[in-house]
C-alpha cells in the first residue's frame, strides 16, 4: 500500500528512529515501525491484521485507527482519489490502496 502523510512533522515521527523513541517511548517507536511495515505490505486496509484494525466514528468518522501502546494509535485516512464508497455511503476500505496518515498518538483525551 502507499503511505503518504498529513504533515512533515508525522511524517519524521514515522521515518525517524530517535524521534519516534522521543515521542512514542522504546515500545511505543517499535510498534509504530511495525503497524508502517504492516500498512505498506498490505495490498488494502482489509489486508491488515495486526493492530486491532477499526474505522473511526463520530469527529473522527473517514479516518482508520491501529492501536500502538496503550491509548496510542495510528490514525489514516483513504489518499485514493477519488475515495472508493459503498452504496450505503461509508467508504469501501477493501478498495483503499493509498493512505495518509493523519495522526499518531492519544485521540481520547
Amino acid at each position: 500500500m502507499e503511505i503518504t502523510f498529513g504533515d512533515n512533522k508525522l511524517q519524521k515521527l514515522c521515518e525517524q528512529q530517535a524521534v519516534a523513541q522521543k515521542q512514542l517511548g522504546k515500545v511505543g517507536a517499535r510498534k509504530l515501525c511495525s503497524r508502517l511495515a504492516d500498512l505498506a505490505a498490505a495490498s488494502s486496509v482489509r489486508d491488515l491484521v495486526a493492530g486491532r484494525p477499526h474505522p473511526l466514528k463520530g469527529d473522527r468518522a473517514g479516518e482508520f485507527a491501529l492501536d500502538l501502546e496503550g491509548a496510542k494509535r495510528l490514525v489514516f485516512k483513504s489518499a485514493n482519489d477519488p475515495v472508493p464508497y459503498k452504496g450505503d455511503g461509508g467508504i469501501d476500505w477493501s478498495n483503499v490502496t493509498h493512505v495518509c496518515i493523519v495522526f499518531i498518538g492519544d485521540y481520547h483525551d
